[in-house]
């Protein structure tokens, strides 16, 4: 989710997102630069917004006006799928087409500098000095999603800067890591052979959200019985609405180039069909959340009782706070943990609930890794880790106003189907 979204929700006083805003003289140049699509303008700007620099929100704010053209297309699927190499091909088929390609590419954190492995640029390294071009690596920093933090805003800075389609690669995704729906336009799931029978095919989760299956390394002898399972999960889902987009599922040889071109053809449809800018389309929702989040923290009268605050609200997002008072100290002389649980889960049951629907609770754990005492701030951050029909998978992380470390939460819930009043 958008965190500038975010603070315009909480801040109703603000600037309208897309209202034009004069950049600050620090990011001036930075930002006329990137409109001109200039390669060091771009990755100047991308590594502001990379290291948090104070006036990255500032650069965002200026671009915002200037976004919604490009075709953002979200390659994703588990570790070793072929993705790469994909892109690969992709961005070969793209440019022989004449269209001006960005790539952020997530890549593992190194263990030792915390930086991208890069391996997704040494195989995409022929294309990376085309003038059309721009590849950037990033490094997914231990997010959940299988994006990183800044993989949204980088995006912004693509788009601004004139690029027809920005390919957004996430690092090998589990089932339950599905950000990139919120970000691209076209979600293209990629499924290499020996996927299982067609009970591992149908689970929820990561095949939900594709708006193309892709059979990689159709070369393989599993290739056929893996398309075959994919079609055959396609059919369990409800029957799509005559207008609705029917998710195609295609084999594709890579390395060969096979059926890249038909690929590209299916995803310039899906565009054409759904349009650009779903992520720019979803802030409303995100202050539509934001507001919801709000509006149930301030009705909770346990929340009011024992101090505790919300601080921010998205969708599938909250986080709250507490000052410890004398009351909420233990014999210990520490923080009762009991208030940590109760932080925990109420950051847990307001994300749960942003969405408009009625979610209950239904499994909880907890541990604990740090004491605090009186006078001390806790924080509970709490996002969605999986959604689906019925079921929703949240985690809740706890921290001293220092980031140090208090507990770590997860929590499912229960989606009723209710709405709230």
């Amino acid at each position: 989710m958008s965190s500038a979204a975010t603070r315009h929700a909480a801040h109703p006083a603000a600037d309208a997102a897309l209202a034009p805003v004069s950049p600050p003289p620090g990011v001036a140049g930075l930002h006329r630069g990137v409109l001109r699509g200039d390669r060091r303008a771009v990755a100047r700007a991308i590594s502001h917004i990379e290291q948090g620099a104070a006036d990255a929100a500032a650069l965002g704010a200026a671009l915002a006006p200037h976004l919604g053209r490009a075709h953002v297309i979200g390659i994703t699927g588990a570790p070793g799928a072929g993705k790469s190499t994909l892109v690969h091909s992709l961005l070969g088929e793209l440019l022989a087409r004449g269209r001006r390609v960005g790539v952020v590419a997530v890549d593992p954190s190194s263990p030792l500098s915390a930086g991208a492995v890069l391996g997704d640029r040494v195989r995409m390294g022929e294309h990376g000095a085309h003038a059309d071009v721009f590849i950037r690596s990033v490094a997914s920093r231990g997010h959940l999603g299988g994006l990183s933090p800044t993989t949204r805003a980088i995006v912004d800075v693509l788009d601004a800067a004139g690029f027809d389609t920005v390919i957004v690669e996430t690092v090998g995704a589990g089932q339950s890591e599905v950000e990139i729906m919120s970000v691209a336009d076209t979600r293209v799931v990629v499924c290499p052979p020996g996927l299982g029978d067609a009970v591992q095919a149908s689970k929820a989760g990561l095949l939900e959200i594709a708006d193309l299956l892709v059979v990689s390394k159709a070369d393989l002898p599993g290739a056929e019985p893996t398309e075959r399972d994919l079609r055959e999960m396609l059919q369990l889902r409800h029957p799509p609405a005559a207008a609705a987009w029917k998710v195609p599922v295609l084999r594709v040889q890579a390395t060969a180039g096979d059926g890249v071109a038909a690929l590209v053809e299916r995803t310039l449809e899906h565009a054409s069909h759904a349009g650009h800018g779903r992520r720019l389309h979803a802030d409303a929702k995100s202050a539509a959340a934001a507001a919801r989040v709000f509006h149930l923290a301030a009705s909770d009268p346990f929340a009011r009782a024992t101090g505790i605050l919300c601080v921010r609200g998205g969708p599938g997002e909250a986080e709250v706070a507490v000052t410890l008072r004398p009351e909420h100290i233990n014999f210990n002389g520490t923080c009762h943990g009991g208030v940590i649980f109760a932080l925990a889960d109420t950051a847990f049951g307001l994300a749960a609930n942003s969405r408009g629907t009625v979610a209950a609770g239904i499994d909880a754990h907890i541990t604990y890794q740090q004491a605090a005492a009186v006078g001390e701030t806790l924080s509970a951050r709490a996002h969605e880790v999986s959604r689906g029909r019925k079921l929703a998978v949240y985690r809740v992380d706890v921290s001293r106003s220092d980031g140090r470390p208090v507990s770590s939460f997860t929590g499912t819930v229960y989606l009723t189907g209710q709405h709230h009043a």
